[in-house]
């Protein structure tokens, strides 16, 4: 039987979940969560009505409705006073700061390649405003119990970013995730309007912010990928692309592409040769033609390039010199002068979107259980379990009913019934749980052997949840840092 202190247990365990996100690279940022935070609470209502919003949006400005925050005044001025026409410019400005600042429970300005209004009182009223509201608005507690949900969604994300990783990985003939110094993170921020993808990169950090949709965003994390793993060749290899920068010319002629690659000429080089990648990656050789009469007037030549590189061994941070020196541009001259180029730049997307589908909305069992998260979340526990256990009375599914057993053993927790709460994890544990689901339901049972002072038994769980193939990153690094905790004396 276990008998120890809940409290001591659980206080131990929330720093982690309050830290901010360092080492995944696929995470939730606990200043983005702030900033967004504040400025729903200010006046952002992009895609408010939008059935693609994640339930968090509207719960956790339901819960700030409730408190008092003198600070909310003076961050409404401010949210007014910096307004944009245009509604994905307008959080962009306050996403390029939430990344370029130190976070919570500080808000201090790090770098100065921000897209906020640049005088620097502007910035310093901006960080003391954010601290005061984080304070006043104990966002902190609202982060942590917001954390379920959020390490939900970002499994669904965990296996489609995985394989597209490995796939450009592969191709690229890349042992790791990049270079040395450098960094690739993907943030996902549920309180911001859905359908976006904003990337950003400082310095040796090269970041995704991704927001709610009813798709995961697969082809456009992988886009931004190749964008990590080719820009810096680009730059390292300029001499040589220099010289063949004549061509560019003719890209100018292109009214559909962005003014963004006409005034960059080593961005469209990168962007014509991830065009013709993707061609190769998704066996769609009709995108180079698609891609050129948009403005990308490299991407027949590298689709012409490539099965070249993939016959030979070497991989492309080795090739790519050979390659960009064997542009001929006489030859890619004389092919570009007679392209009619695509005049309709309107119906071209910044960015891919996915299939105008509406979302498969949660039926029966699902839906009850879903349910019974957002109430747990919200910490109406009594509606919760009522709900918890009428998902198990709707269905047979063993997975679902883990997941519901698992809810329940969450409650019993925090109403401090040890016993029960063992009880039921073991029970989830028995009920074929989901990846998500399983790994929790372990790190959870270590933590109770560790309380019970069963170091073994405690030790077991812990490597146990760290062998659950598809566990969040998460949960690894609890289960990490529960079994450096069981094999201390």
């Amino acid at each position: 039987m276990l008998r120890h202190a809940l409290t001591v247990l659980l206080l131990a365990a929330l720093p982690a979940l309050a830290a901010p996100a360092e080492s995944g690279q696929l995470d939730a940022s606990p200043s983005l969560f702030t900033v967004m935070a504040a400025i729903n609470a200010a006046g952002y209502r992009a895609e408010w009505s939008s059935p693609n919003n994640h339930p968090i949006r509207m719960a956790v400005q339901a819960e700030l409705a409730k408190r008092d925050i003198p600070s909310l005044g003076p961050l409404k001025e401010f949210f007014e006073s910096h307004r944009k026409k245009n509604d994905a410019l307008e959080l962009s400005q306050y996403i390029s700061f939430a990344l370029s600042c130190n976070g919570p429970p500080a808000f201090e300005f790090i770098t100065r390649d921000v897209e906020v209004p640049p005088d620097a009182m502007t910035l310093r009223d901006l960080s003391r405003l954010l601290a005061a509201f984080y304070k006043e608005g104990n966002i902190e507690d609202l982060w942590k119990r917001s954390q379920p949900a959020i390490e939900q969604y970002i499994a669904r994300y965990h296996e489609p970013v995985t394989d597209a990783v490995l796939q450009v990985n592969g191709y690229m003939r890349q042992m790791t995730s990049g270079f040395k110094y450098r960094r690739f993170q993907i943030f996902i921020e549920l309180q911001a309007a859905p359908n976006q993808i904003q990337t950003r990169s400082y310095s040796d950090n090269y970041t995704i912010v991704v927001t709610p949709s009813p798709d995961t965003r697969t082809f456009d994390i992988r886009h931004a990928y190749l964008h990590y793993l080719l820009d810096p060749l680009a730059t390292r290899h300029q001499e040589i692309l220099d010289r063949k920068k004549s061509l560019v010319d003719h890209a100018l002629r292109a009214q559909a592409l962005s003014e963004a690659y006409k005034t960059d000429y080593l961005l469209l080089v990168t962007e014509s040769l991830i065009k013709a990648v993707e061609a190769r990656l998704d066996h769609r050789p009709g995108m180079i033609q698609e891609a050129l009469k948009e403005g990308y007037i490299l991407a027949p030549y590298f689709s012409e390039a490539l099965p070249v590189y993939e016959k030979q061994e070497s991989s492309m941070y080795l090739y790519y010199k050979e390659m960009m020196q064997a542009i001929d541009v006489v030859k890619e001259d004389r092919r570009l002068t007679g392209v009619e180029f695509s005049k309709d730049s309107a119906a071209r997307p910044a960015v891919r979107m996915p299939a105008a589908a509406p979302p498969v909305a949660a039926t029966g069992a699902a839906k009850t259980l879903e349910e019974a998260e957002q109430a747990y979340g919200s910490r109406d526990l009594a509606r919760a379990k009522q709900l918890f256990l009428k998902t198990l009375e709707q269905t047979e599914k063993r997975s679902t009913h883990a997941s519901a057993y698992y809810g329940l053993a969450r409650i019993a927790l925090l109403e401090k019934d040890l016993d029960a709460a063992e009880r039921l994890f073991q029970k989830a544990l028995d009920s074929e749980p989901v990846a998500f689901d399983k790994a929790w339901v372990l790190v959870y049972l270590g933590r109770l052997s560790v309380a019970a002072a069963d170091r073994d038994k405690a030790a077991e769980y812990f490597q146990s949840a760290l062998q659950v193939e598809g566990a969040t990153e998460k949960a690894r690094q609890e289960a990490t840092q529960g079994l450096e905790l069981a094999k201390k004396k």
